[in-house]
């Protein structure tokens, strides 16, 4: 065995300072590191021709809490069981849709579909629309809000004495504003049983 021609390193077996210079040095990168931060980054790189000026800072959509939505629950409370945002009419301000049924302790209830918005000055939420009614004794399943519009599978019923727990009639429906109401459309056939 060949001898080491340099002495042997102090540093060669670990000891308590050791350890405790190396937690030191982390623990100071770390300081370092959330001090010095990046500027904020941007959606959109700015190009020829676009300014410097930034966008003026999203509209929070309306919640749904405490809204008293047009539904007769009794004794049992409305439950909000989804809920999408976006702007449907185009006007830089977002809308909230939920679907919302009545906290039936058994049971499917029938949902109902509504459009939340609120006014520029204010921050109280209010419906708008109604884009289903719970009359209707519909399931609303496969709901989204894309591209400024709303859709949503319905499951129903062919006949009334078709019972509750097994709808036999499924819809595809599609809402759009129009500017002055919800259109529904409906894909033509699409209707099954």
């Amino acid at each position: 065995m060949q001898q080491s021609a340099v002495p042997e390193l102090a540093h060669t077996r670990t000891r308590p300072i050791h350890w405790v210079a190396t937690a030191t040095a982390v623990a100071g990168v770390v300081a370092l590191s959330s001090v010095v931060q990046p500027g904020s980054a941007t959606a959109a790189q700015s190009g020829p021709g676009t300014t410097g000026r930034t966008a003026p800072a999203a509209a929070a959509p309306p919640s749904t809490t405490g809204v008293k939505f047009p539904l007769a629950c009794g004794p049992v409370k409305a439950v909000v069981a989804k809920k999408a945002t976006g702007d449907l009419d185009g006007d830089g301000r977002p809308e909230t849709v939920a679907v919302v049924h009545c906290d039936a302790p058994m049971g499917t209830p029938p949902d109902g579909v509504y459009v939340l918005t609120r006014a520029a000055d204010s921050d109280t939420p209010r419906v708008v629309a109604t884009l289903v009614e719970p009359r209707e004794r519909l399931t609303v399943t496969d709901f989204a809000l894309r591209a400024q519009a709303v859709s949503a599978t319905l499951l129903g019923y062919s006949s009334d004495t078709v019972p509750s727990c097994c709808p036999d009639v499924k819809t595809p429906a599609k809402w759009r504003w129009n500017g002055n109401a919800f259109l529904r459309s409906t894909p033509a056939g699409a209707h099954s049983v």
